[in-house]
């Protein structure tokens, strides 16, 4: 077997950003949701939410409840006050978003120092590498009406990181802007910010989407959708199945409405150009073109010999084959004929 040198120059790397749907069905906006039977009827930390009822075998995002104190769900023993899935939670979700144990989730003004929190936790086969910005549009729908929810990633000048990455905040808009005017009843309030701060916050490189529960349970005039959070001690009050429920009814397929989302992911290739000059590689190395006497079988290909490239391969220095390239139809080779083959590695 013959082999030929590339050369530096015949390498080229590139990156290129790829976006799709995050949903399962590839449509980008998810317009009906569904819950098992096992988590719908006595969830304890967490609900799923499925495209399909019967077909979606996997999650497409999860919502769960966190509380500072552990109100709102039940203790895991009645001896040890405070101690819940909602305590959990929050101290999950706060020791990933902040790096420490101690800071409580800030959503600005007016609630700078939350004792509670909703999480909308994308599944993370469905944002493959982070959460694309402008594409989220999220619409909930409560008892005094209705907002649509994007993040400020448009209008936002300074990118700012916490310890998970990337953090954006969440306000009433769409395609991440905010909306130029905003029901609420203070004038000193930024439109798409309600007087409870914003509606939460969009961190991308994590898939999480953490809502700010004061927020949603204003009434409609103030900005929020009447969406109250049941906080009493030892007590499970679902509040993740609230949050839900304001998604599922705030989608309609007919008005196009739902929960809009995009994933993201870089992908790095290397080109190799794999150069074939006139007079490589235009006799086949199958040994049965061979005589036993060391002759070409076919006599007619001694002057005019012809071979058919197929397949690629990358060996490194000691000869071991690292990749294989197969070529979309097999490419006529002679003397009067040169080639140039393309190879992609994607990473």
């Amino acid at each position: 077997m013959s082999f030929v040198n590339i050369d530096p120059t015949d390498f080229v790397v590139s990156a290129d950003s790829v976006t799709a749907p995050a949903w399962g069905t590839n449509l980008p906006i998810l317009t009906q949701f569904y819950t098992s039977s096992v988590t719908s009827s006595s969830p304890t930390f967490y609900v799923d939410a499925y495209a399909s009822g019967s077909t979606d075998t996997t999650p497409q995002f999860s919502i769960a409840y966190g509380h500072l104190l552990g109100s709102g769900s039940e203790y895991y023993n009645d001896l040890v006050i405070g101690y819940s899935p909602s305590r959990t939670t929050y101290g999950q979700y706060r020791t990933l978003v902040y790096g420490d144990e101690n800071t409580n989730f800030n959503f600005g003004t007016g609630n700078a120092n939350s004792s509670d929190i909703l999480v909308i936790n994308v599944n993370r086969s469905k944002y493959k590498e982070k959460l694309f910005l402008s594409t989220f549009n999220l619409y909930l729908s409560g008892s005094s009406g209705s907002v649509q929810l994007t993040n400020n990633s448009v209008t936002s000048t300074v990118v700012n990181f916490l310890d998970c990455g990337r953090v954006y905040d969440i306000v009433s808009g769409s395609n991440g802007s905010p909306t130029t005017s905003t029901p609420v009843s203070s004038s000193s309030v930024l439109a798409g910010y309600t007087p409870s701060g914003s509606y939460g916050l969009y961190l991308p490189d994590v898939g999480l989407i953490v809502v700010n529960p004061r927020a949603i349970a204003l009434p409609f005039v103030s900005g929020g959708i009447g969406l109250t959070m049941g906080t009493s001690a030892n007590t499970n009050q679902a509040n993740y199945l609230k949050l839900y429920q304001a998604i599922k009814v705030g989608a309609n397929p007919v008005l196009n409405t739902g929960f809009q989302l995009n994933s993201e992911e870089t992908i790095s290739s290397d080109f190799i150009f794999v150069r074939v000059r006139n007079s490589d590689y235009n006799y086949s190395t199958n040994p049965s073109m061979i005589s036993g006497s060391g002759e070409l079988v076919y006599p007619t290909l001694i002057n005019n010999p012809q071979t058919y490239i197929t397949t690629v391969g990358l060996y490194n220095d000691n000869n071991d084959l690292l990749a294989v390239a197969k070529l979309s139809k097999p490419l006529v080779k002679d003397f009067t004929k040169e080639a140039l083959v393309r190879v992609k590695l994607n990473w």
